[in-house]
């Protein structure tokens, strides 16, 4: 059983090898138009009552503004996964304060979310996650373990940061520690336990590593085109939200 999962997390090291090579291409660009869902070329509707007369220029621009506000977060999470992903996920963006549930920005027909980046992290940290990275984050978020069936990928193309490798919660590094930052990313999600003497648990290693080992969290994190973790003040993580990465 060891050898297959080692057998997988090497042809996923293949194909994020391969997505490394034209990762950019999805990373804070425009999307071109004729390449996005039919409802992101579509203004965001509006409600609410008629401004008075003289105010109209005013009301409109900030309808535009708002429109604009969330386009952003839809190319931005949109970046996060290659584009034939992206471009028919769910865009959902974070809540506005814990508790409340996150907005969909855009209705999607397969079966991927992507989320913008987290307004709580300075970093650039977009994500998009398959349903079973999903269910994780409904686990995770509510403090309850995951029940895995399947393995689960989620794509972090633009890098992330976290205060931890090995405490999910942290919500910021310990004592003489700094933030970790992640380069370019696939995450990987296996039932069952991760062996840590098959898979490293050291971000620096410049392979795939455990991230959270040992935790009902654990998964595994395979770098694009041989990237590495590293650390750094100016990195950040988010803190009361999801920390995948």
């Amino acid at each position: 059983m060891t050898r297959k999962l080692w057998v997988i997390i090497m042809a996923l090291g293949v194909v994020a090898a391969w997505i490394g090579i034209g990762y950019a291409a999805v990373s804070e660009q425009q999307i071109p138009e004729s390449q996005q869902s039919e409802s992101a070329r579509q203004p965001a509707a509006t409600t609410g009552t008629q401004a008075p007369e003289g105010q109209t220029g005013q009301q409109t621009g900030a309808q535009s503004g708002t429109e604009k506000s969330q386009q952003e977060k839809i190319q931005n999470a949109m970046s996060a996964a290659p584009l034939a992903i992206a471009k028919d996920a769910t865009i959902m963006d974070y809540p506005a304060k814990e508790g409340d549930n996150p907005t969909v920005l855009r209705k999607g027909t397969n079966e991927w979310t992507c989320f913008p980046d987290y307004p709580g992290s300075p970093g650039n940290d977009p994500m998009c996650l398959d349903k079973t990275w999903m269910a994780w984050l409904e686990a995770y978020m509510t403090r309850t373990e995951p029940k895995l069936t399947a393995p689960g990928i989620g794509y972090m193309l633009q890098g992330g940061s976290d205060a931890s490798n090995t405490d999910p919660f942290a919500t910021k590094p310990s004592a003489g520690e700094q933030w970790l930052t992640s380069p370019p990313h696939i995450m990987v999600l296996l039932p069952g336990k991760l062996d840590p003497t098959v898979f490293s648990t050291d971000p620096n290693s410049g392979g795939p590593w455990i991230m959270w080992g040992g935790t009902p969290y654990e998964h595994i994190m395979v770098p694009v085109a041989g990237g590495q973790a590293g650390t750094g003040a100016g990195a950040g993580a988010p803190t009361g939200g999801p920390q995948t990465r």
